[in-house]
């Protein structure tokens, strides 16, 4: 659904909800629906058997072999420089190992600092009155209030502005305060939207009401989110490299020592 694209009254019936916002019982049910507002995270090993890990997966047990044959070799027959040979490989194996790991702590540092930048209370609309909500509280359809200084706890289509202008920073990288409007948008993605307000983002100036259409995970915040903590999943070109220059250390080391 391309909120955006629709005008405040479609938007409001889309997400079966009105200007007064949910009444206590119909939000209530969402949050069971929906779950909490909330960034997850995704399940991770102990610190230290992740640091461990990286200096037994396959790879580096090949370079250990070869290190290890190496040093052998170096004792049965000395000078030949097998020992400068095997102290390159473990060299290899300390780097990879590290960069590797700083890799993932790094990710998961970023996930936490992201999560400073949701609020923890909110003003929203229950039944026409307002009322203050933990922000991991909102759902679907409720009607949020926004002030200059507040970050915006969910991904929202504007109702109402007075003079609103938004930092964007997070989300899309822009440094300059954007100015909102509640008219409907043209636009492919919400990111670009004008009539949209992202979670994680901030307000500069002015004042407004919108609607939530995404919580939790949902937002364009929370795929974000993912995508940091997932990151070590998918090797960078430098650990691609490092590991195909391991197996050809390895293959030689191998060689060498055998011969």
């Amino acid at each position: 659904m391309r909120i955006h694209s629709l005008t405040v009254e479609q938007a409001l019936a889309s997400l079966k909800t009105s200007a007064a916002g949910l009444s206590s019982g119909e939000a209530t049910r969402r949050l069971e629906e929906f779950g909490p507002n909330l960034l997850e995270e995704v399940e991770q090993q102990h610190l230290l058997l992740r640091f461990a890990q990286e200096f037994t997966h396959f790879f580096a047990m090949i370079l250990w072999i070869g290190a290890g044959l190496s040093f052998v070799a170096e004792y049965f027959d000395p000078g030949q420089g097998m020992a400068r040979l095997g102290v390159a490989i473990v060299g290899v194996i300390l780097i990879n190992g590290v960069f590797s790991f700083w890799q993932e702590y790094k990710a998961e540092r970023a996930v936490a600092a992201l999560r400073q930048l949701l609020p923890q209370k909110v003003k929203a609309l229950r039944t026409g009155e307002i009322a203050g909500l933990l922000a991991s509280q909102v759902v679907p359809g409720d009607i949020v209030l926004l002030e200059e200084g507040d970050f915006v706890p969910a991904d929202c289509r504007l109702t109402e502005v007075f003079g609103l202008r938004v930092n964007l920073s997070t989300v899309t990288g822009e440094s300059l305060a954007k100015a909102r409007t509640v008219e409907p948008s043209s636009e492919e993605s919400p990111l670009q939207a004008k009539n949209i307000v992202l979670a994680g983002t901030s307000v500069v100036s002015g004042q407004a009401r919108a609607v939530v259409y995404a919580t939790g995970m949902r937002t364009e915040f929370g795929r974000i989110a993912h995508l940091t903590q997932t990151a070590g999943e998918t090797s960078s070109p430098l650990q691609r490299e490092i590991a195909r220059l391991s197996r050809i250390v390895a293959g030689l080391a191998t060689g060498m020592g055998l011969c």
